[in-house]
């Protein structure tokens, strides 16, 4: 990465350089110890403390041998070994015959012969006969003639231990201060005998690490010397027989170059997290991370280098000193890189839990499932929070460290979670990715809490923002106590145009109305064709495809068919035609047979429309159909740009609207986002169709700034400012009126509230939503005026209102859904799970329901004895579908939204009973996609109402239902399937083929050959399942993680246990 900063520096030298500069040990003691294999509790942790004694060069990861394939090829080495204890044993003789010698020195002279005689070298390793002569007594002037000889034999450059191997090197220093210490406390008998002692750890420490047999040999051979030196055993025997029994020993099955690479990550992580500690410039190897993550970037996603302006952006003086950040850059322009570097550096290097808020579920998973691969490699967990799936508050992890992706929602009961427990201090990061988000609603004010809260509880945590339309950053950088960073890079040049008729123009802001004249368009229409076509879509569609991509923009879902149909009717089958085919045999098989008949007519013109109305698994197979190239031509929705990314050569907007309201800047730029393919195309393209009608609108639309992004806590009262309250005081944050409106100047609210709210203060405002809460018994205290503040009392939370902020339930349905609850109670039908689902139906979605009458008396009349008695219960009579049905006036007044939640309960009903989709939408004439959207809606509301009633005693028999329940609407497929479709980006189609294909647990799938899983898988390209493969691995490691800090949590000694009362283990 030329643009990313200093290359990454390794240190590695061959073995024979090592052994060669062994000699410089002084020079080397000042430098770092050598880098240790990091164990599996994760990265960063502490490098061991260095020895006290002088360092020596441990290169652990060599072989034993050196460079030579075995030590019997070398007969120098042996044959010194050899010669010099011929040596010895004479000098034994000669100082036999002297009286008292056998008490004081008699292996004086062997280990004089084994002192290490470089003339550069390190502190002697085998001083120890030169220590024992300290022992100095009259018989010492016999030994002076084989100190001189020894001297004379051993030449610096001669000396047998340079040429071993570190690995034994190693053992001499250990065994050279082992013996140090002993002479220090011990006679001169005993001296003789620690001798024997310490050639025996010699060999015994050689092979430390090999098998039980080897060791059983070295201690056999250690009893054998010191009992009975009269048979002399030779050296050169006892060093042979070690060093063939490590030979023979089974070596780990660990290659060394993978230890050699984990030994270079550990060292590299330990100096970037110093570099980082330190706030200093100096970034380290790669942007303070270790060189492995470079790697990594290339190996998953193909990125050699860094743009420009990510190399400024991580280089910031802001973040050095772990200030927080908001970025903004146009779409495409690679902003989600320089989070994920951030991301990594919290984890690996700071040591820090990390969340990371995205805005929809399919993102969530997507990143989830793109993440894995780096925690499986680099020795973290990723954990998903989307839908019903993730735990409150999350496992404390001892060993690892955690990166949790998660929705809006589910990031805020995240952060309640870890307020609640103390462990806010624990997040180092806060990335959000579409930060404008904050002005979108009720889903805005709920981003707005959970980064107010984190600004409010926690200053050690960063915050990083990003997003491609913001405008009012003043505002948020208030907020947020944020530095700006701003580019206008694009690696693709974007050409904006607008058609009007048969005139193309281009969007100037140099020109007075903002748009210049290009061209006309060149296309031969006929009559007929001019009527299918009067906004020449397909003269624009065909100057870019087959041979580029083209994505349409339409306003409604039917729109988006409508045009798919109408562009194939004009092409040619020219395009992959057997991709195609395999396409429609997948799309018929998540179906369970059924294919929807516009899909049929246009997937072999290479044609298709994305939208709402689809299945994720169709979605998600379209997706990748369209990535590879196979379709040339999507028909799309707006949510498309904001979803996944999907590039295009060229984006063409059918008409300025979504919907039918008119478009808003924000939403046009994230449309025309998609234009232009980075490495692909040398310039994207984008081109509206207007009428004439709308022709002033457009040009205030392309000439407009962005819209501004305000706060919506004061606009979403119930779920906004009431619940953020509601939550300040069960959180303990803020407990009374003064606290609480010290933390609202800290909010978007406050900031903004004087554009937002003219005529009341930001007190007033504070204070009328304590009252509501107050009234509604959430909580409970008294209210008192302004002036009465100094006195006021603290204000405290109510059961109900605890368990409505811990289940994350709506405040406007917390009454209603504690009244069902409590009614279910007196008489709940457990016989089938009607009456269940009909709980656990979201009140939101009844609000957009419109039954068909027919269809109701229809599933009305097919209900047995047990399910009628479930709809008397609820209160919806019989008669009352029955003269819906014919037509009939009705003068009895009937709770519309019980109506409509037992209707959609009987949607849920059948679902879980046929488990396929595509039957249930056509039972009750609803499209796929929200068939799906209401079973994912409904398992969500099913998990906040199992955290609602947790809370609450009385309700202690819903906790197992529930719990129960929530899995089977989550997956909604037979059982077996359900641990694959836990891997993040396996749906139910691809499980269904992993399962077939005997892939049938999470261990097989994490423990799987990707290479095999391509063979045997129909459609996985290498890359899903190299992803799929990392997925399982890592939700199996998590799993196996919570497991361990299950059992060291249990096995734990409490804290609060009286001294007396501890045993002492033996």
């Amino acid at each position: 990465m030329e643009g990313g900063g200093p290359a990454v520096r390794r240190r590695s030298r061959s073995a024979s350089a090592r052994k060669r500069s062994r000699d410089r040990a002084q020079s080397r003691s000042a430098c770092s110890p050598p880098a240790r294999k990091r164990p599996s509790s994760g990265a960063g942790e502490e490098p061991q403390p260095a020895p006290s004694s002088p360092e020596y060069n441990n290169d652990s990861e060599e072989d034993m041998f050196g460079d030579y394939d075995s030590f019997s090829g070398n007969d120098s080495l042996l044959a010194q070994v050899d010669n010099m204890e011929q040596e010895c044993i004479q000098s034994i003789d000669l100082t036999s015959c002297t009286k008292n010698m056998e008490d004081k020195a008699t292996v004086e002279p062997a280990f004089g012969y084994l002192q290490l005689q470089n003339a550069k070298s390190k502190e002697l390793i085998f001083s120890a006969a030169g220590n024992i002569t300290g022992f100095r007594t009259e018989e010492e002037n016999h030994l002076r003639i084989t100190s001189e000889q020894e001297n004379r034999t051993l030449e610096p450059g001669d000396c047998f231990l340079d040429d071993l191997p570190s690995s034994q090197l190693l053992c001499f220093e250990e065994m050279n201060k082992t013996s140090v210490d002993s002479r220090k406390s011990s006679g001169t008998k005993e001296s003789a005998n620690d001798m024997n002692s310490c050639l025996d750890k010699m060999l015994n420490q050689s092979s430390c690490h090999h098998n039980a047999e080897h060791t059983k040999i070295n201690n056999e051979l250690s009893l054998s010397t010191s009992s009975n030196l009269s048979k002399r055993k030779s050296l050169k025997d006892h060093l042979k027989n070690t060093m063939t029994g490590n030979a023979k020993a089974q070596t780990p099955q660990v290659s060394r170059t993978k230890q050699l690479k984990e030994a270079v990550l550990s060292e590299e992580i330990c100096v970037a997290k110093k570099t980082i500690e330190t706030s200093s410039v100096d970034i380290g190897p790669f942007y303070g991370l270790p060189s492995k993550v470079k790697d990594l970037l290339v190996q998953f996603r193909g990125i050699e280098k860094l743009y420009e302006w990510q190399h400024t952006c991580l280089t910031l003086e802001s973040l050095q000193q772990r200030k927080n950040l908001i970025y903004s850059l146009p779409t495409s322009g690679g902003k989600t890189l320089v989070a994920e570097i951030l991301i990594l550096q919290e984890l690996l290097c700071r040591q820090k839990d990390v969340l990371m808020v995205l805005p929809y579920v399919a993102i969530v998973q997507e990143k989830v499932w793109a993440l894995s691969s780096f925690g499986i490699e680099l020795g973290f967990l990723v954990e998903e929070y989307a839908g019903s799936k993730g735990r409150f508050p999350p496992i404390k992890r001892r060993m690892k460290k955690s990166l949790y992706i998660a929705t809006i929602e589910k990031g805020h009961s995240l952060v309640n979670s870890l307020i609640e427990t103390g462990r806010i201090g624990d997040l180092g990061l806060v990335v959000v990715d579409e930060l404008h988000m904050l002005g979108e609603g009720s889903r805005g004010a709920t981003l707005e809490m959970i980064l107010a809260k984190i600004l409010y509880t926690s200053k050690t945590t960063q915050i990083i923002g990003m997003s491609a339309t913001l405008n009012n950053v003043g505002d948020l950088q208030q907020f947020l106590q944020a530095e700006y960073y701003t580019n206008n890079f694009r690696p693709v040049e974007l050409k904006e145009y607008v058609k009007i008729q048969d005139s193309i123009y281009e969007v100037d802001n140099k020109a007075e109305n903002g748009l210049t004249f290009s061209r006309l368009l060149n296309f031969k229409y006929s009559s007929n064709l001019q009527k299918m076509d009067p906004d020449h879509l397909i003269a624009l569609v065909t100057e870019v495809i087959p041979n580029y991509s083209c994505l349409v923009f339409c306003p409604t879902k039917k729109n988006c068919e409508n045009v798919a149909e109408m562009i194939c009717k004009y092409l040619n089958k020219n395009h992959r035609e057997n991709e195609k085919q395999d396409l429609i045999k997948d799309l018929k098989n998540i179906g369970k047979g059924s294919l929807c008949p516009v899909l049929k007519r246009t997937i072999p013109f290479g044609i298709a429309y994305h939208h709402s109305g689809l299945t994720s698994d169709e979605r998600k197979r379209i997706e990748e159909a369209y990535s590879a190239g196979v379709l040339c031509l999507l028909t799309c929705t707006s949510t498309l740009a904001a979803g996944v990314n999907l590039p295009a050569r060229r984006v063409i907007l059918r008409a300025p609207y979504v919907a039918t309201e008119f478009l808003k800047k924000n939403q046009y730029k994230q449309m025309i986002g998609r234009a232009g393919r980075a490495g692909i195309d040398s310039a994207g393209e984008s081109i509206l169709i207007v009428q004439e009608k709308d022709k002033h609108l457009v040009r205030d639309l392309v000439n407009s700034p962005l819209e501004n992004c305000y706060s919506n806590l004061f606009l979403e009262f119930t779920k906004g400012i009431q619940s953020l309250l509601l939550s300040l005081v069960g959180l303990k944050i803020a407990r009374n009126p003064e606290e609480i409106y010290h933390f609202m100047c800290g909010t978007l609210f406050g900031v903004q509230q004087q554009f937002l709210s003219k005529e009341k203060s930001l007190s007033a405002i504070t204070r009328e939503a304590l009252g509501c809460l107050i009234e509604k018994g959430l909580l409970k205290g008294k209210m008192t005026s302004e002036k009465e503040q100094k006195s006021q009392s603290n204000l405290e939370i109510t059961q109900l209102g605890q368990a409505t902020y811990k289940g994350s339930i709506d405040l406007a349905y917390c009454d209603a859904l504690y009244r069902d609850l409590k009614k279910g109670l007196e008489g709940l039908v457990l016989e089938s799970c009607l009456h269940l689902l009909y709980l656990t139906t979201p009140y939101d979605m009844t609000y957009h329901c419109r039954p068909d009458w027919m269809i109701y008396f229809r599933q009305f009349s097919q209900l047995n004895s047990v399910e009628q008695k479930v709809a008397a219960i609820v209160g919806v009579p019989e008669s009352f579908i029955t003269k819906k049905a014919s037509g009939q006036a009705i003068k009895k007044d009937v709770d519309n939204c019980v109506i409509n939640r037992l209707y959609l309960s009987f949607v849920l009903y059948a679902l879980l009973k046929e488990t396929n989709i595509w039957n249930v939408s056509e039972k009750f004439n609803m499209s796929r996609g929200y068939v799906q959207n209401l079973l994912n809606s409904a398992a969500s509301f099913s998990s906040c109402m199992l955290h609602f009633c947790e809370e609450l005693e009385e309700f202690w028999v819903y906790k197992a239902l529930l719990t129960e329940l929530t899995k089977r609407l989550t997956y909604c497929v037979k059982a077996e399937l359900i641990p694959l479709m836990e891997v993040a980006g396996v749906l139910e189609s691809r499980a269904k083929q992993l399962y077939d294909s005997g892939y049938k647990t999470l261990a097989h799938l994490a423990n799987a050959d990707p290479e095999t899983l391509v063979k045997m898988i129909e459609h996985l390209s290498r890359h899903q399942a190299r992803q799929i493969v990392s997925s399982a691995k890592m939700l199996l490691r998590e799993k196996a993680e919570a497991l361990q800090e299950e059992v060291e949590e249990l096995l734990k000694v409490p804290t609060d246990t009286p001294e007396g009362l501890l045993t002492t283990l033996p």
